[in-house]
């Protein structure tokens, strides 16, 4: 007899964005694997239910996926109701993918329940829209560093430089003053529009409006451990509101 697995996003980390159906299944699960941003959201965990923390966090000691990923698969094969707990969208740079393969493999059942995704968050929460008429009509999601922490290598320089597009640039801050260097030598204005938004969804969120030169200047000079994303291209102007 095995289990079944859901798969919830947990959002930015207030409460009140969670969805009915992901408060739903905390409340009758009887194992809840957490990452560490979604732990504002435990409330609604049933009492009695065992809460385990398998977040990774860059630069601090953290469970590896595959110890993750075995973990679901036994908790799921003692026959009980296990939420996978993922900050922001799971399927959004949430490792996912490696999750579902060990749960396959293992002949267990599982469910995703989508998540408020932090990029559409920091834009709400900015007052933005991610797409403009005639001027946005694309919005990009992309990562921010490869499984060695540096910049990924392999990148569309022509998508990523494109004024025309919205970006959004997840696990941003180590490596945004390359990628911002690497933008404006293909051809991005070091003027274009950029914002850093800092724990977005918790008391202390912290948004920052400025360019992708100042923003690099920025990030180089030091930084917070604070988790943040960072939005650029042709955003609308807070203060003018065009």
């Amino acid at each position: 007899m095995t289990g079944f697995v859901s798969f919830v996003g947990s959002g930015p980390g207030d409460p009140e964005l969670l969805t009915l159906k992901a408060v739903s299944r905390l409340q009758a699960a009887d194992a809840v694997l957490f990452d560490d941003l979604s732990s504002a959201v435990l409330s609604h965990a049933r009492s009695g239910a065992d809460l385990i923390a398998v977040g990774k966090r860059a630069g601090r000691p953290s469970p590896s996926q595959a110890h993750v990923s075995q973990l679901l698969v036994e908790y799921a094969r003692t026959g009980i109701r296990v939420v996978r707990l993922k900050s922001g969208d799971p399927g959004m740079f949430g490792r996912l993918e490696e999750e579902i393969v060990a749960l396959r493999a293992a002949g267990i059942m599982f469910e995703i329940i989508p998540g408020i995704s932090a990029a559409s968050a920091a834009a709400a929460v900015a007052q933005i829209p991610l797409t403009r008429r005639l001027s946005a009509r694309r919005v990009q999601f992309v990562t921010g560093h490869d499984v060695t922490g540096d910049l990924p290598e392999q990148r569309n320089m022509a998508a990523l430089a494109d004024p025309d597009a919205t970006t959004v640039v997840f696990m941003p801050k180590r490596t945004f003053p390359a990628l911002a260097t690497s933008l404006i030598e293909h051809g991005l204005s070091p003027d274009t529009p950029a914002l850093i938004a800092e724990n977005v969804g918790h008391p202390d969120q912290a948004l920052t409006r400025t360019t992708i030169a100042d923003l690099a200047a920025q990030l180089e000079a030091g930084f917070s451990s604070k988790p943040a994303l960072i939005l650029y291209g042709p955003l609308m102007d807070h203060e003018a509101g065009e």
